[in-house]
């Protein structure tokens, strides 16, 4: 496999705020034509998208691509439904894990791999509000560490 340049579309954030991640996979996206010439000028957000398993197939909900400026009629709906691919043992392991109690499936990010546009999904389990205070209080704390070290190291 040769060194890809890959450059990235759409990041989700929040993603990793709100989940703690068990296992990334990577799937390409069934897009039309105008949907790939959008993503050439960046206009996708996965902000508030979704996963779902689909008689054996694996569809992403919500993640709003622009419409492309110059495709007319040939524009898709931003918000359709659109298609993963991934291999079927990729697909089986993933609907066994999302059996278990508390796993859902959600898109980090979107980037181009050469000149195909990949997904990252992660395979994630939701934080309660405690995990979420308890991560902002290990950041804080490593923020304050990093500026007394700072202010220790200027004298």
């Amino acid at each position: 496999m040769g060194t890809q340049s890959i450059r990235l579309i759409a990041n989700n954030k929040k993603a990793y705020h709100d989940y703690f991640i068990e296992d990334t996979f990577e799937a390409g996206i069934a897009l039309a034509g105008t949907e790939v010439k959008s993503m050439r000028m960046g206009k996708c957000s996965i902000k508030e998208s979704f996963i779902r398993l689909e008689n054996g197939e694996v569809v992403v909900y919500g993640m709003h691509i622009s419409p492309y400026e110059k495709g007319n009629i040939f524009n898709k709906d931003p918000l359709r439904a659109r298609k993963l691919l991934l291999h079927r043992q990729e697909i089986n392991k993933l609907a066994g894990k999302m059996k278990e109690k508390g796993m859902t499936l959600i898109p980090l990010r979107v980037y181009w791999k050469g000149s195909l546009v990949k997904a990252e999904i992660g395979l994630a389990r939701g934080k309660k509000l405690y995990d979420k205070r308890e991560d902002i209080a290990k950041r804080d704390q490593r923020r304050e560490a990093e500026k007394e070290f700072k202010v220790r190291n200027l004298r």
